[in-house]
C-alpha cells in the first residue's frame, strides 16, 4: 500500500474526534507551536522542563483552553539541550514525528483504536520517551501500531505482551517530568507503520536527511485523532 492510500485508510477508520487523554473534550483542545521559527520561543529557557511547561500553560489559558496539542512534522530546537539527539556523524535529530498532547501529569491515556500491547520499555536515557508502550493494530488485512511516550512508570506495572486492549479503554497515566524524560508532562502520540524490529521503543524525532522515510513509516497521528 502506498502512503497516500495508507494515509487515507487510517482516516477511515474513525468517523470523528477520537481522543487519545480521557477527560477533555474537543472544543479545550489548542494547537501549540514548538517549532523553531516561533520567535517567542527565544524568550524561554527551552532546556528547562519548568520553563516549557509555563510556556504551555500560558499558551493554554490565553486562548481558553484546557489542553495542547501539535508537533506533527514540526523542526525544533527544543532538543538542542540533550546528546541524545546527535546521531554518529553529529547530524541533529529535530523533526518531530508524533503529535503531542500537553495536559496534566496522572491524565488516563486511552486506546483510541482497539489492538493488542506490542511491546513496552522504560527509555530513561535524557530527552528520552521515559516510560512507553506500543500497541499493534489489525484492521481489513493491515498491520500498524500506535506509540504512547512519556508515561508514568507506575503504568508499565500491569501490561503483559498480547494483552487485548479495546477502544476507550484507558492504558496507562501520564507521567510527571522526573520519569518522562525530563519534559513537561505531555503525551507523545505517534503511528508507525512497520517497527522495523524494535520493541518498546521507535524514533520519534528525525533528522533531514531520513525524514523522506520517517514521514512515509510515521503519518500523521491525526488521521486518527481528528482533533
Amino acid at each position: 500500500m502506498t502512503s497516500d492510500a495508507f494515509s487515507s485508510f487510517l482516516n477511515s477508520l474513525t468517523a470523528k474526534f477520537t481522543p487519545v487523554v480521557q477527560g477533555y473534550d474537543h472544543a479545550g483542545y489548542v494547537p501549540l507551536d514548538l517549532s523553531k521559527n516561533n520567535k517567542q520561543l527565544q524568550q524561554v529557557d527551552v532546556s528547562s522542563s519548568r520553563a516549557i511547561g509555563k510556556y504551555v500553560d500560558d499558551v493554554i489559558a490565553k486562548n481558553a483552553g484546557k489542553i495542547a496539542y501539535g508537533g506533527y512534522d514540526e523542526q525544533r530546537s527544543i532538543y538542542d539541550r540533550s546528546l541524545y539527539f546527535s546521531d554518529a556523524y553529529q547530524e541533529r535529530r529535530n523533526i518531530h514525528l508524533g503529535m503531542d498532547l500537553w495536559c496534566r501529569a496522572g491524565s488516563d491515556i486511552i486506546a483510541p483504536l482497539d489492538g493488542t500491547v506490542h511491546s513496552y520499555a522504560d527509555n530513561n536515557n535524557h530527552g528520552d520517551y521515559g516510560p512507553c508502550i506500543i500497541l499493534e493494530h489489525r484492521f481489513e488485512g493491515e498491520m500498524f501500531y500506535t506509540l504512547y511516550g512519556h508515561l508514568s512508570r507506575l503504568s508499565l506495572d500491569v501490561l503483559k505482551i498480547g494483552d487485548v486492549i479495546k477502544q476507550g479503554e484507558v492504558v496507562a497515566r501520564l507521567g510527571e517530568s522526573f520519569e518522562n524524560g525530563d519534559y513537561a508532562p505531555h503525551l507523545h502520540f505517534q503511528v508507525i507503520r512497520d517497527m522495523q524490529g524494535n520493541m518498546g521503543d521507535y524514533p520519534g524525532v528525525c533528522t533531514q536527511t531520513v525524514h523522506d522515510f520517517y514521514l512515509a513509516n510515521c503519518p500523521d497521528p491525526n488521521l486518527i485523532l481528528k482533533i
